[in-house]
């Protein structure tokens, strides 16, 4: 599937100025503070899933559950951004999949983004207006965001690489904000397995990204147990408030394991075996990036005391 490029569409005449996606922008980082409940489709590599979102947002916190309605039912829940349990493949992920309600930081992302206001459209039965978000650079992909007029929400999200093409969508096909989202509506089912995760610093290195495209910074340090061993597996999570990767860590002990490097829709991975002194490591890029942006992260990768001892 193609959409039109989104180049093109900056030079014509319905593009509105940099300002009104900015007012957008920032009406859509106070949008995750309401309550609602819905359904909506995930589109990637041309797969379909259905998923159900039970929403809770107040000024003092969000908790949010998401559960796929079709195909294996992979369930996670979430308060304030950080996943307290999962199901399914999820479950051998540290990184959740979540609708693109984010905090943003208009000013942050203009440096990176081209920000317009496009147009307008009709999503689940309601009117939005479109906003177009274009890299400045080759370490990220273009975003276009339908936002909900009443309230910014974000009703569709399409994830649109450098030639046009479609990587990913999120598409509400129904929403009710009048819900009222109890502890009911928020309560997992038996196969949301908790999540446990503890900090970096427990591992005997500790590791940072010698190079990340400019803007993404490092936002969370986690540790889990290998699903596989019993070694622990550092995680860092690194984004540039809108886009994100991750960098999973985790010592071999003599255990076999080779370079690798794969595509999936908008998702690369890219592994590679390092030698450090205290023994073989494999590091694993996983991200919404192009595959050359998470080699060249995989790459970097090196100690805390080999970057600093880089930049003296």
């Amino acid at each position: 599937m193609r959409v039109i490029p989104l180049i093109a569409l900056l030079g014509s005449c319905l593009v509105l100025p940099a300002q009104a996606a900015e007012s957008w922008l920032q009406r859509l980082a106070q949008a995750d503070r309401q309550s609602f409940q819905g359904t909506f489709i995930y589109e990637r590599n041309g797969s379909f899933s259905t998923h159900g979102i039970w929403h809770r947002g107040s000024e003092s916190g969000v908790s949010e559950r998401l559960l796929q309605l079709d195909g294996p039912a992979q369930e996670v829940l979430r308060v304030d951004g950080k996943p307290q349990c999962m199901s399914g493949a999820l479950a051998e992920q540290v990184v959740d999949a979540q609708w693109p309600a984010r905090e943003l930081n208009a000013d942050q992302l203009e440096q990176r983004y081209d920000m317009r206001v496009l147009g307008r459209s009709r999503v689940a039965g309601r009117s939005a207006t479109v906003l177009a978000l274009i890299p400045r650079d080759q370490h990220r992909y273009a975003f276009e965001l339908h936002l909900d007029d009443e309230t910014a929400l974000p009703l569709k999200s399409l994830l649109i690489s450098e030639k046009g093409q479609l990587l990913e969508r999120f598409q509400f096909v129904s929403l009710d904000l009048t819900a009222d989202v109890d502890d009911a509506a928020l309560k997992p089912g038996e196969s949301c397995k908790p999540v446990s995760l503890g900090k970096v610093a427990e591992l005997p290195q500790s590791w940072k990204a010698g190079w990340v495209p400019p803007g993404f910074e490092l936002s969370q340090a986690l540790q889990r147990t290998s699903p596989a061993s019993s070694e622990p597996v550092a995680c860092l999570l690194y984004g540039d408030g809108l886009a994100r990767f991750t960098v999973f860590l985790e010592p071999l002990r003599g255990a076999g394991a080779e370079d690798a490097r794969s595509q999936l829709g908008p998702t690369a991975v890219v592994s590679r075996r390092m030698s450090t002194a205290d023994g073989d490591m494999m590091v694993t890029v996983v991200g919404e990036i192009p595959l050359g942006t998470a080699e060249r992260v995989a790459l970097s990768m090196q100690t805390a005391t080999a970057v600093e001892s880089s930049a003296q």
